[in-house]
């Protein structure tokens, strides 16, 4: 965590020890997906739309038709949580199962929000 004022003398605090976990799956699956994350500690999470492209009719020997229809879900978790919330997520998705979706997870180098001065002591106080 870094906290600095800016120009006008407020203070920013940015966030550095975080990950940004992105699931692409079929529509109607991201409720259970996130779910499955909040359950594994993740406070939030953003949804949106989107359509796939590339191989669309089939896939592979197997056959299986892939919608183009897609759901995208981001969360935004603390390095120590992010493998558990990565790995419920997957499961959650099915992505284990061909044409189902896709999951990357990207280190974050500074990721800014509103945070509690509560919070802020706690972490103070935990030497974060």
């Amino acid at each position: 965590m870094i906290a600095k004022k800016n120009g006008d003398g407020k203070e920013i605090v940015a966030l550095t020890d975080v990950a940004l976990i992105t699931c692409i799956v079929q529509r109607g699956m991201a409720e259970e997906v996130v779910a499955e994350a909040m359950k594994a500690g993740a406070q939030g999470s953003t949804v949106f739309y989107a359509r796939g492209y590339g191989v669309r009719e089939r896939l592979g020997l197997l056959g299986v038709a892939v919608d183009v229809e897609k759901e995208v879900v981001n969360i935004v978790v603390s390095l120590e949580q992010a493998d558990r919330v990565f790995e419920r997520m997957c499961v959650a998705g099915k992505l284990n199962t061909p044409g189902m979706g896709f999951m990357y997870m990207t280190k974050l180098d500074k990721a800014a929000t509103y945070i509690p001065p509560e919070a802020l002591e706690k972490l103070a106080k935990a030497g974060c």
